[in-house]
């Protein structure tokens, strides 16, 4: 808080080519969560699904550990709208971790797995600090600054008291309003979620018994759940965010690429051995 999360085709085609009618649509939330394109493409699907007539109402599929804080924010915005339109339900099936948890937050109800990894309520800045290694390689920077604070963080100099004060503003700012977001989401107090927010993970039959998580169950019990709520039968179909031809090929080659190197190793290796 690590599949790469390609371009969605319903920005294109529309959900009617992607999704039959009256089916529970079910998207998908795998890997790290990073910002930028995909992310905005990811929420444009959201909204989609919000907006259509033919989506009576959607599972959350997740099995991620999490990533960006402002990427998450953004998702658990867009899921809010959507689980203002219709039900919404969230299935943690392996990692509903960080922000992935936030992203479930939104929902009218979580389903885990019994043995789903869930929590990590908390934010984390982190970066390196290479003054030593640059002071040890001769190296210098030269900073030309306007704004006292412009350039905090930069990994070449060791930060302030200041920037070291600003930036646990910051991370005090996210933490609070992911307290509040868990809070809301679960019915809790504050002081509930706090209790809760150390950045520590539960498995999912504990995260029920904390309050964290409505029942224990699988997808399947998940599309019952949100087909029940919209008052349609249980039938589901996944929407899926689709990477260019461009990008397919170009991971296809990479990965039999990859294999033939590793197979030429291997035989090299072996036949040393052999002699």
């Amino acid at each position: 808080m690590n599949p790469r999360l390609p371009r969605v085709v319903a920005t294109r085609l529309g959900l009617q080519r992607i999704l039959p009618p009256g089916r529970v649509a079910v998207l998908r939330l795998y890997g790290t969560i990073y910002g930028g394109r995909r992310t905005a493409d990811w929420i444009e699907l959201v909204r989609r699904l919000r907006e259509s007539r033919r989506v009576p109402a959607v599972v959350l599929d997740i099995d991620s550990p999490g990533g960006s804080a402002t990427a998450s924010d953004d998702m658990f915005l867009a899921l809010e709208r959507l689980a203002a339109a219709k039900p919404l339900v969230a299935s943690i099936r392996g990692t509903g971790a960080s922000g992935a948890f936030l992203a479930a937050m939104a929902a009218r109800a979580v389903v885990a797995q019994p043995h789903a990894v869930i929590g990590s309520i908390g934010v984390i800045s982190a970066g390196p600090r290479l003054t030593r290694l640059l002071d040890r390689l001769g190296v210098g920077v030269s900073e030309s600054r306007a704004g006292h604070l412009k350039g905090m963080g930069a990994p070449w100099r060791d930060e302030t008291d200041e920037e070291r004060a600003k930036e646990q503003e910051i991370v005090d700012a996210f933490y609070a309003a992911f307290v509040g977001r868990v809070a809301s989401g679960r019915h809790m107090t504050d002081e509930e979620v706090r209790a809760l927010a150390t950045g520590e993970v539960w498995l999912g039959e504990r995260a029920r018994e904390l309050g964290l998580v409505d029942e224990i169950g699988d997808l399947e019990r998940a599309v019952e759940l949100a087909a029940a709520a919209a008052g349609v039968p249980p039938r589901s179909a996944p929407v899926r965010l689709r990477r260019p031809l461009l990008d397919r090929l170009a991971g296809r080659f990479g990965a039999s690429l990859g294999a033939s190197v590793a197979d030429e190793i291997e035989a090299r290796l072996e036949s040393r051995l052999r002699t």
